[in-house]
């Protein structure tokens, strides 16, 4: 992995979620040291597709929206992911969302730049 690649850092971060926890695009952003990044973790997520084994559907925005369900196969897969995982979804927002959210910070030890 090129520790120097931000999309490589965020996909590292994204493969340590575990699997029923989700983490955000914000909580990502600031782990990997560029606070105020989000949009570029989105955009991260986006391109996942092209690599294998990254759990973009584990991503959501702070308040527990799939706000990049769009961007998944099919109109609900993410939900449908999720939900598998034991993750309730309502109104494509993660229900009781706190309980399930997973801070890279307070869980990986701290990613050396």
């Amino acid at each position: 992995m090129s520790k120097n690649n931000f999309f490589d850092k965020v996909y590292f971060v994204v493969k340590q979620i575990p699997y029923g926890r989700v983490s955000t695009y914000g909580s990502i952003a600031n782990y990997i040291g560029s606070p105020g990044s989000s949009r570029m973790v989105g955009w991260a997520m986006n391109a996942s597709h092209f690599r294998v084994n990254i759990p973009a559907h584990r991503v959501v925005n702070r308040f527990g929206f799939l706000t990049g369900k769009h961007h998944f196969q099919g109109t609900n897969l993410m939900q449908d992911l999720l939900e598998s995982e034991g993750i309730n979804v309502i109104d494509n927002q993660i229900s009781n969302f706190n309980s399930f959210f997973w801070d890279p910070s307070d869980n990986l030890e701290a990613y050396k730049n």
